[in-house]
């Protein structure tokens, strides 16, 4: 009697089914997420599912289910770092999922700024704060890649908490320490001697609703929306770090493309000195910062 079950498809053909299906629902980077979804099902990297691909290797099950599965909810534009559990930030891969900002690529623009104020800071052990971390991602960088400094990092969510909890644990960074704490009252007994203060707070205002359903649909609102011109949050933190930075320090600000020159004008209404704006790989403003009278 003949087999009636179908043959296990080729992974080229796979990825070419998926990319056209990740296409035609709107997600901009189909062919890579494909690659990425693949090669999370199977457990192995991009570069041995582009050798498996040479080879003529077929997907077998259940990873053929499991991987239209996960693809699917791609499609519905569920985030591609939820389905695989990770996103990548710098040189780190950090745990990410529901309830978390995930991290995006023009913030390691944001970390490389603070990374050098800090590495530049005239001490042997250098402080540097994080003001609502979320993941961890901008504290994990600069424990891990300015090893010499002290890293704090504080968050006022539960669900990011978690998180970034996480991350710290894994990254096992010891120059590093996180607490769940309001924002407006970290670290008291830092004042004064903090030589980095960075943040990417939320900024969206809001009326502004994102376009990318990944965003609008997953992100955590409270990381997103910073009241009626997204600067209720940046606000707030210029008041912590006047507070928390020595005289001399640096605060780093990430902030969307057309916020650069509102937030130059509110730092030097406060008292800020040198407040200049940072464009990002993309040529778009992403960052300001300013130094601590």
């Amino acid at each position: 009697m003949p087999d009636s079950r179908t043959a296990p498809a080729r992974i080229a053909e796979t990825l070419r089914t998926a990319t056209d299906l990740l296409q035609r629902a709107g997600v901009a980077s189909a062919d890579v997420d494909a690659q990425l979804l693949l090669a999370h099902v199977l457990g192995i990297g991009r570069g041995e599912l582009h050798a498996a691909v040479v080879r003529g290797d077929e997907v077998p099950e259940p990873a053929a289910s499991a991987f239209a599965a996960l693809l699917a909810r791609r499609a519905a534009r569920e985030p591609l770092q939820h389905l695989t559990g990770t996103a990548p930030f710098r040189h780190l891969e950090l745990k990410v999922g529901p309830g978390v900002f995930v991290p995006r690529p023009e913030t390691e623009t944001v970390a490389q700024i603070a990374i050098d104020a800090l590495t530049a800071a005239a001490s042997p052990e250098p402080i540097a704060v994080d003001l609502g971390t979320g993941s961890g991602a901008i504290a994990l960088a600069l424990a891990t890649e300015v090893p010499h400094a002290r890293v704090h990092a504080a968050e006022n969510s539960v669900d990011a908490f978690v998180w970034a909890k996480e991350n710290f644990i894994a990254v096992g960074a010891s120059n590093a320490r996180i607490a769940f704490v309001d924002l407006a009252e970290a670290f008291p007994e830092l004042d004064g001697t903090v030589s980095v203060v960075v943040s990417n707070p939320p900024y969206v205002p809001d009326g502004a609703i994102p376009r990318d359903p990944e965003v609008r649909d997953w992100d955590p609102p409270a990381a997103l929306y910073g009241g009626a011109d997204g600067l209720d949050v940046v606000r707030v933190i210029s008041g912590v770090a006047r507070r928390l930075l020595h005289p001399g320090g640096t605060l780093v600000l990430e902030h969307g493309e057309w916020q650069g020159a509102p937030i130059r004008s509110l730092l030097t209404a406060d008292g800020w000195l040198a407040a200049a704006t940072h464009q990002d790989l993309t040529l778009r403003d992403r960052a300001t910062t300013a130094v601590r009278s």
